[in-house]
């Protein structure tokens, strides 16, 4: 699904926000040359970015909140009993809002770097909290540091065990050559 071009919107995995000028329905040329300083990239795990449809009432059933987002319905139904989205229910059938749709991207960018379902939670509760948007960032940016020193450890961990490996596969070549 590719980003949607309008007079402003939500695009895709990075989440950018953007807002377009328009004279007589043509988007002028001083207007293409700011474009660029115009665009904030928010990433999906910071919430929500577009506000405007907060009070949009329309809702995705199950199979398109799976569609949607590529997940299967079982994971929805998981993300529901752990109380990451709260669909509302009418009979059995789930029916998802701008609300969980928006923690649905939060949750699977928080899942894409690594973040545990405990820090997801925590990730969700701060970006849907009171809390001034620029506090909201700045715990967010220590969260994902801390992530990103985990992640840092983990690969050298890994790195030295492809190295042990390699030498030992290169050992094993030796000795079959040898016979």
């Amino acid at each position: 699904m590719g980003p949607r071009r309008d007079n402003g919107g939500y695009c895709g995995e990075v989440g950018l926000k953007w807002t377009f000028a328009h004279a007589n329905n043509k988007i002028g040329q001083e207007t293409m040359n700011n474009l660029a300083t115009k665009m904030v990239a928010v990433p999906d795990i910071a919430g929500a970015v577009d506000y405007t449809n907060e009070q949009d009432d329309r809702v995705l059933a199950i199979s398109e909140m799976s569609e949607l987002f590529g997940v299967t319905l079982r994971t929805l139904r998981f993300y529901e009993e752990k109380g990451l989205l709260n669909p509302v229910r009418r009979g059995a059938r789930r029916f998802y809002g701008h609300r969980d749709v928006s923690r649905m991207r939060v949750i699977l960018q928080a899942k894409k770097i690594g973040l545990t379902l405990v820090e997801i939670r925590r990730v969700i509760k701060l970006v849907e909290g009171d809390s001034p948007k620029d506090l909201q960032y700045s715990e967010l940016l220590e969260i994902c540091e801390n992530q990103q020193v985990l992640l840092a450890e983990q690969k050298a961990l890994v790195e030295e065990q492809v190295a042990e490996v390699d030498n030992v596969v290169y050992s094993l070549k030796e000795l079959v050559d040898q016979r």
